[in-house]
């Protein structure tokens, strides 16, 4: 649900934390970034120009990739080619952040019904043509839980034929799939990456780590049964992990309801022994950290959050950095590398 604050004051609650970027020469990809016009998901806009007030604050974010979020869908023609107008959209906001000389928008992820098995060649077609070479694949979402607050009304389940058909497609194509789903839906995922293995799978979010409702105060056991399915997952060579995500309430950790902001390094300590051991099971060279922008911006400010990712990833070597920070999300979107 939308936060009670306004825009304006949930800006002017960001601000009282403020921090300098570490690290302020690194090369940054931003994996993972959503632009609306209307409320969206937090309930205010997020534009081109609110991006690059986020991205021009210190850190060296030379590119970014946006991920689908039903934003301007066209209102006229077949429904199953409306997502195609949210690529339309933000080609034109790419063309005008290579102008700017700010984050480049390098890389687009539009939404496509993949339940439409082989059919969906028609909407992907369409999402190439309206990219103008900036089209890179599909998020489709399947994430939905029996406690109400986090049911997405879902359909499809991870086995139905024409769904695996669908992600099938997408590799055949050459596109990626960005699948988000939560994390007790990840060894249904794994099952996904094993029947898919031509399509590229990046597992949004910590693969959708929840904390709330009944998974409340289980951090525990639920960091168990994580770890063994990102291992499954892991098995898999053509998965990736986005790194990101904790601050949505969904994690459990309400930084939305404090009186203050929390810092980078009281976002960093909760996550700082997760985010490494998934490091660890995935390689530098498939995880790749992501801002989740403006939904994590409910939990912290843009220069907090990659201080956090910063100092979760100090005691990595320079070429490790490197991977995570930039070069994770090039292969993964086929971006030029550094």
């Amino acid at each position: 649900m939308p936060p009670a604050k306004s825009g304006e004051d949930h800006a002017a609650w960001i601000a009282q934390v403020a921090e300098k970027a570490l690290e302020p020469d690194l090369p940054i990809c931003d994996a993972h970034h959503h632009l609306w016009l209307d409320r969206g998901h937090t309930g205010w806009p997020y534009t081109l120009q609110d991006l690059h007030a986020d991205t021009d604050t210190g850190h060296n974010i030379v590119r970014t990739v946006f991920l689908e979020c039903h934003a301007e869908y066209r209102k006229q023609g077949p429904k199953h080619m409306a997502p195609v107008g949210e690529t339309e959209f933000i080609v034109q906001l790419a063309e005008q952040s290579r102008a700017s000389g700010k984050a480049e928008i390098a890389a687009i992820m539009g939404n496509a019904d993949v339940t439409l098995g082989d059919a969906v060649e028609e909407v992907l077609n369409a999402h190439e043509d309206a990219g103008q070479g900036l089209f890179r694949g599909v998020r489709y979402i399947m994430a939905t839980d029996d406690h109400p607050p986090l049911a997405m009304g879902v359909d499809a389940k991870m086995t139905d034929f024409n769904y695996l058909d669908g992600v099938r497609k997408l590799g055949a194509m050459g596109y990626t799939y960005d699948a988000m789903v939560y994390h007790p839906q990840l060894p249904a995922l794994a099952d996904v990456a094993k029947a898919c293995p031509d399509t590229p799978i990046v597992i949004n979010h910590l693969g959708g780590f929840l904390g709330t409702g009944p998974y409340k105060d289980k951090r525990e056991e639920i960091l168990g049964q994580w770890l063994e399915a990102m291992k499954l997952l892991a098995e898999c060579p053509n998965t990736f992990l986005k790194l990101g995500g904790i601050g949505m309430p969904m994690m459990g950790f309400r930084w939305d309801k404090q009186a203050l902001p929390p810092t980078s390094e009281a976002l960093a300590a909760p996550w700082a022994g997760p985010i490494q051991a998934v490091i660890e099971i995935f390689g530098p060279d498939r995880c790749m950290f992501e801002s989740n922008f403006p939904v994590d911006k409910r939990g912290a400010g843009y220069v907090v959050l990659w201080n956090a990712f910063k100092r979760i990833a100090k005691g990595y070597s320079a070429d490790e950095k490197k991977d995570l920070f930039h070069n994770t999300a090039a292969t993964a979107y086929r971006i030029t590398t550094i």
